[in-house]
């Protein structure tokens, strides 16, 4: 009879010391088991898996609070060293634009804790209305009457200070959209026809409804989600290259056919020879960067927010950090978004299953991005695009928006592992 292979066990570096040694005969049947109080020899069990995914997980999601915590501490402290000349000359009170980041961050709070103990699955459920009705408001406000404009862009509907804008709320519609279609069609992501025609139909329509307002850094964000979980999901380089390449071809015919878009691109490649023009807005704004050398001029001893960087509570509050916090101050903001970026793509990464994945993927980068260009634009090595710093700038549907999306990475980086299948995220070697 042929001899039985080897099991997994016996082939294992150590053995346990009760086994019998190779070639030895087997011990008796009978032989009495350890004394009940007896220690075992034995190696130390290790902890149970779930056990060890549940608090992974709780890891993760705490360190994502604390950090978004965080960070919208900051920027309230902030906006309220930034905006008291502007609030004073607007409202006549020097707390008026504090008092309002204030509130619009308190109902930030309330969207990020409703979205945390929402199932992030129950927004694949709506994936089609969200998409449908953000496209219809993103044509409501480019309607005469009806949008609200404001530093020449109309990007509002609503009235008073309840405005929405749609395009925060396309960016959600984005990610959710595309993370439900490459959970669903996971095994036809080498099919184009399947995967990136959709997600590029909506992408496409939504971009050109939002450079009609026009606000190309949104814009940017949007395909920065879109491409994102394309290259996440599986979708193969190839097609995803050819696409870029377009859409960064139509960008720059964009941005050089419209006057005002070209000054503000042509004016970050040499700011100082546009300083009193187009470049004026990055000119002051990297004085008051170099104003701060290392420590900073103090909290709220900056000077360029004495009308004379535009948009110092706003497009520009980083330069406000850089000059009243220095070079440190500055530092401590790129670590805190780097470390939002590190734990979002570590949720990403353990996920329950792949729509939970790609959502993560999508929250992730929709924030570092903008951050990466608002930032960029502020220290001039990119176009000025008039997006805000993730909860530091102040606003107000930007704000609420995106701390609803933190809440649904808080409630992908809570779920318990342990209890699913996991379905990771395809390798990119399996596509190249």
């Amino acid at each position: 009879m042929a001899e039985r292979s080897a099991s997994p066990r016996t082939m294992t570096r150590g053995r346990h010391p009760s086994s019998p040694a190779p070639g030895a005969p087997p011990r008796p049947a009978n032989r009495r088991a350890p004394a009940a109080g007896r220690r075992s020899a034995g190696p130390k069990p290790t902890p149970r898996p779930a056990a060890v995914h549940r608090l992974a997980r709780l890891h993760t999601a705490t360190s994502l609070a604390v950090l978004v915590g965080i960070l919208c501490a900051f920027g309230l402290i902030m906006v309220g060293s930034a905006s008291p000349i502007i609030s004073l000359g607007l409202y006549g009170s020097p707390w008026a634009i504090l008092i309002r980041q204030a509130m619009w961050m308190g109902v930030g709070l309330g969207a990020l804790l409703a979205c945390s103990r929402v199932d992030y699955r129950r927004w694949r459920s709506i994936r089609g209305p969200l998409v449908i009705v953000t496209l219809g408001l993103l044509v409501l406000v480019l309607v005469p009457h009806l949008g609200v404009a404001a530093g020449g862009s109309s990007r509002w509907i609503g009235f008073g200070e309840l405005r929405l804008q749609p395009s925060e709320l396309m960016k959600l519609a984005m990610a959710v959209f595309a993370a439900d279609l490459l959970a669903r069609r996971a095994d036809r992501t080498a099919d184009p026809k399947m995967v990136l025609v959709p997600v590029l139909a909506v992408l496409g329509i939504s971009s050109v409804l939002i450079l009609k307002q026009p606000d190309m850094g949104t814009a940017l964000v949007l395909c920065c989600i879109a491409f994102g979980i394309l290259f996440m999901g599986g979708v193969p380089m190839g097609p995803i290259v050819k696409v870029l390449l377009g859409f960064g071809a139509l960008a720059v015919v964009v941005g050089l056919a419209d006057p005002y878009r070209r000054d503000r691109i042509l004016s970050f490649l040499n700011p100082g020879a546009n300083k009193s023009g187009s470049g004026y807005q990055v000119w002051q704004s990297l004085i008051g960067l170099g104003s701060g050398h290392l420590f900073g001029l103090g909290l709220g001893g900056g000077r360029q927010k004495w009308g004379l960087l535009p948009n110092a509570h706003t497009d520009f509050i980083f330069s406000v950090v850089g000059e009243e916090l220095g070079l440190i101050g500055a530092v401590l903001v790129l670590a805190l978004f780097f470390a939002v970026a590190w734990f979002g793509f570590r949720a990403a990464t353990s996920a329950p299953d792949r729509f939970g994945s790609l959502l993560a993927v999508g929250v992730t980068i929709w924030i570092t991005s903008q951050a990466v260009i608002n930032i960029g634009a502020v220290v001039g090595v990119l176009p000025v695009t008039g997006i805000p710093l993730p909860f530091i700038s102040f606003g107000g549907s930007s704000l609420v928006v995106t701390m609803a999306a933190v809440g649904i990475l808080l409630n992908i980086a809570a779920q318990d592992r342990s209890a699913h299948t996991v379905p990771h995220l395809r390798r990119r070697a399996s596509h190249t």
